[in-house]
């Protein structure tokens, strides 16, 4: 697993393109990456995470991906410094059960409505739990909800902090869209969310994989992506 970090030019106007347009700026994150089959799911095989966070005066992209990547088809102004690329073993390596990391993550905490009769959406098929409807989780505490279930998946805890409460802070971030193109099937509009704290691991090969693949949904649209840190020892 690779991880770069991109410091992006925010007067270039290839990135403001992509950064008006979630689809675009997928299809300019996928440039890094070898072409597959049109048959193949490109950022699934190579399992590429992206995410863009605010830094002083501008913007760091971290993407994340199995396969290491060239970053020389960008636009000659889309950065302001050369790509940083990372082998991400040692982290993974250092990932066993009740290990305690600081962590980031911009996840799309939903839930799913059962469509009602006479939306515009087509029925279930025989056997198959019908499609609902994803809306946006708005209050912190059904963010919070989302996240400890999301690490009961995937190999995780959130400990309590020394208020008595979950141990992570979710802040909301500007909502996110993606314009219709030819061959879509709608548009695309998502309300991420910021969360930051501390987890702890309780399934190891789980947790490695969540890392790997990301959490929650739009992970090609700037969520999933986790990052992960060392806890700092308090000085006295």
């Amino acid at each position: 697993m690779y991880l770069s970090k991109l410091t992006v030019n925010v007067y270039s106007r290839d990135f403001r393109r992509d950064h008006a347009d979630l689809r675009q700026m997928h299809r300019t994150v996928m440039s890094g990456y070898p072409d597959l089959p049109d048959d193949t799911p490109a950022r699934q095989a190579q399992s590429v995470l992206w995410r863009l966070d605010s830094v002083h005066r501008g913007f760091a992209q971290y993407v994340q991906s199995s396969v290491k990547p060239d970053w020389s088809r960008l636009s000659g102004d889309y950065l302001i410094e050369p790509p940083q690329v990372r082998s991400l073993q040692p982290l993974l390596d250092a990932i066993t059960p009740g290990r305690r990391f600081a962590f980031r993550l911009v996840g799309n905490p939903t839930r799913s409505i059962i469509n009602q009769a006479g939306q515009d959406r087509p029925p279930a098929e025989e056997g198959k739990r019908p499609r609902g409807k994803r809306i946006a989780r708005r209050k912190p505490e059904e963010q919070i909800e989302w996240l400890i279930r999301k690490g009961g998946q995937h190999g995780f805890v959130v400990p309590t902090a020394y208020n008595g409460q979950p141990d992570v802070s979710p802040s909301p971030c500007l909502t996110q869209t993606g314009q219709l193109r030819p061959g879509d099937r709608g548009p695309v509009t998502i309300e991420p969310v910021r969360f930051e704290g501390h987890l702890i691991v309780t399934d190891a090969d789980t947790f490695r994989e969540a890392v790997r693949q990301g959490i929650g949904h739009s992970r090609a649209y700037g969520c999933g992506l986790i990052s992960l840190a060392p806890v700092r020892t308090p000085s006295y």
